[in-house]
């Protein structure tokens, strides 16, 4: 039988994810509509929602934040083009985005003292074979797989080289050790529910030094330069933005992040995604069907979460036959407006994907979770009697 409780929300997508609770329209009621980001009006909402960012986070204080076009790919993209080149450099990748940064560093940089340090899905690479006298790059979370670093104890403190992290979906999420990084990037619209096409680069006082003392010998568009006349342009990091962003996504920014606020900040922000990974555990636990791609805990996603079928019957069946089967899971959820968008990523193995970040509620996990089992007995029971 269908359970009969329904999740409020039914967006479980990995990005553009779920508005905080109760978000309406009114929410954007301020936003400076027809007005210049140049404006008075204009820099101050940004540099608000930059300083809320840095407050929310606990970022160091000598730590400097802008806001980039281009979401979070935006953001990488203009660290790596900018900042590599100067020293060898490492890329730890185990799912589509960091192979992504790894290819470009490959292929469009053309970086000739490069290593690679890769994993499949669920899994992360050996964090130890790290040379801190290089370049790092790697993903704090693999949205794409549901698995992350255990922390950050593997990072040298006294590293020579760059700490560089795409850390889109664990920023406001996980605990994030800023001392150890020296390029953060992220996008709106993963844990705090914004929306798409801007990005947030946050540097280090030794990124920083890199950007003003290292010039790479490849042309920069204009809305990857950082600096001018070897110095850090500084007014990107106060709200003067290299191209016009949408103040109307700035106004829900700054909704995302006052609720932020008001839930009890960093603290509050992290027990709400770890309450829902708990949420999904204690069910994983008691099925007889579905597991997690990331089967070690300590590496275990607890916003893009990853889950796979286990059952017997289910993986003796034809690659084919499996991709259908969850393809009728997930277009039943949809089409019961329980669960929108909850299927793996196109690049990862069969399975689900559900996004549990802070603005998703813990009753609506518990909730979708009776609606996943009903929906696979369904499948599996039509499957079989055909």
């Amino acid at each position: 039988m269908k359970p009969t409780q329904k999740p409020q929300n039914p967006c479980f997508s990995s990005g553009p994810c779920a508005k905080r609770p109760n978000w309406s329209l009114d929410a954007l009621k301020d936003f400076p509509a027809g007005r210049s980001h140049r404006a008075k009006i204009g820099k101050s909402k940004l540099a608000e929602a930059i300083e809320k960012s840095k407050a929310i986070l606990q970022m160091p204080k000598d730590y400097m934040l802008g806001i980039v076009p281009a979401s979070d790919t935006g953001a990488i993209e203009m660290a790596m083009w900018s900042l590599l080149g100067e020293r060898g450099v490492d890329v730890f990748a185990w799912e589509s985005f960091g192979s992504g940064w790894a290819a470009d560093c490959k292929k469009q940089l053309k970086l000739q003292d490069l290593r690679v340090f890769e994993a499949g899905y669920g899994k992360i690479p050996d964090l130890s074979q790290a040379d801190w006298k290089r370049d790092v790059i790697f993903t704090w979370n693999g949205t794409t797989s549901g698995a992350k670093v255990p922390n950050a104890d593997w990072i040298a403190a006294d590293r020579e080289g760059l700490a560089i992290c795409d850390a889109t979906s664990a920023v406001f999420a996980m605990d994030i050790a800023w001392e150890k990084l020296d390029v953060v990037t992220w996008s709106w619209q993963k844990v705090m529910g914004g929306e798409g096409g801007h990005g947030m680069l946050a540097l280090s006082p030794r990124a920083v030094k890199r950007l003003e003392s290292y010039t790479p010998d490849r042309p920069l568009p204009k809305i990857f330069q950082l600096t001018k006349g070897g110095k850090l342009i500084e007014g990107i990091f106060k709200g003067e933005t290299i191209n016009t962003p949408s103040m109307l996504a700035v106004e829900d920014a700054l909704d995302g992040l006052n609720w932020g606020e008001q839930v009890g900040g960093l603290k509050g922000l992290l027990a709400r995604s770890n309450n829902n990974l708990k949420a999904l555990e204690n069910w994983v636990e008691k099925s007889d069907y579905i597991g997690f791609l990331a089967e070690e805990k300590a590496i275990r996603s607890n916003t893009s979460v990853c889950l796979k079928i286990t059952d017997s019957w289910f993986n003796s069946l034809p690659q084919e036959e499996q991709d259908k089967a969850v393809k009728k899971i997930v277009s039943m959820l949809d089409a019961e407006n329980i669960a929108y968008d909850i299927g793996a990523y196109r690049d990862a193995p069969v399975g689900l994907r559900i996004w549990a970040g802070a603005t998703v509620e813990t009753s609506d996990i518990e909730a979708l979770t009776a609606w996943i089992d009903w929906a696979w007995s369904e499948v599996k029971t039509v499957a079989k009697a055909a």
